[in-house]
């Protein structure tokens, strides 16, 4: 893997339109192994790894790792594979990625779908907080051995449908493969309290947005259907007895919405 060049694994036929999948904070390229298959039936998927995560780790600069960088190493990806425009997807914090990929760089984008995510917050006191909250996680990230930190973490209520998946321990396992040092960099840079916040940019956006939350997630569908509001291509979708982690709970009803999103006109 060259310098600089995010990790990805790619599906389907590159003469096909593209989609571009962005993992959420802690994931990797691997997340999207049971999705992309489907998926690539029509499309050329680029399922990536984002920096400081999976095997995006070695030879990226600390500038890399904010929302700004991570988006021009976006382009630089899409650039290498000859792909002039893609439809985007993320989760969490690759759903926060993929909007300001596309609000900064509409040109590259057809479609966006958002997975459980955020334009970030709105004011300036907010990200404050969640940034000396995101600093707090980076520094046990840093002394807590790994089984303690992710068991921790998954026990947040938003993630119990997840964690009562058959699959959990499969994820979990990958989990356990990721550098703490470079997620720390990554909180600190990427996450929500330093992402610059987006709500004053969504009328403007003229691409249309599938915005997908899961029933039990009450705050990322509350927040998906204000971006609605305001967002004038967009619409959202709920998908019942889902939590945060559609993609990975609800994985045929995640491809369906996805395909048929894809498949209507603009």
């Amino acid at each position: 893997m060259p310098s600089g060049l995010l990790s990805h694994r790619v599906y389907g036929r590159p003469d096909c339109p593209a989609l571009l999948l962005l993992h959420g904070f802690l994931g990797c390229k691997e997340d999207w192994r049971d999705i992309a298959p489907a998926l690539s039936h029509n499309h050329f998927v680029v399922a990536v790894d984002l920096p400081g995560h999976g095997d995006s780790v070695e030879g990226f600069s600390e500038r890399d790792y904010t929302m700004i960088g991570c988006a021009e190493l976006l382009v630089g990806l899409l650039n290498s594979l000859k792909v002039n425009t893609c439809s985007v997807a993320g989760y969490s914090m690759g759903g926060r990625m993929a909007l300001y990929f596309a609000v900064h760089h509409a040109d590259r984008c057809n479609r966006i779908i958002l997975e459980s995510a955020s334009p970030g917050l709105r004011t300036e006191a907010e990200r404050i907080a969640r940034r000396k909250h995101d600093e707090g996680v980076a520094q046990r990230l840093l002394a807590e051995p790994p089984h303690r930190f992710l068991n921790d973490w998954y026990a947040q209520p938003l993630f119990e449908p997840l964690r009562n998946s058959t699959r959990f321990g499969e994820l979990l396992e990958r989990r356990y493969r990721n550098n703490p040092q470079a997620l720390a960099l990554s909180l600190r840079h990427m996450g929500t309290g330093a992402q610059p916040t987006l709500w004053d940019l969504l009328p403007a956006i003229r691409l249309p947005i599938l915005l997908l939350t899961g029933e039990f997630d009450v705050k990322c569908t509350r927040i998906a259907q204000e971006m609605a509001a305001v967002c004038p291509h967009s619409r959202t979708e709920v998908i019942a007895g889902a939590g945060h982690t559609l993609h990975f709970e609800a994985p045929d009803r995640y491809i369906a919405a996805v395909q048929g999103f894809l498949m209507e006109r603009k």
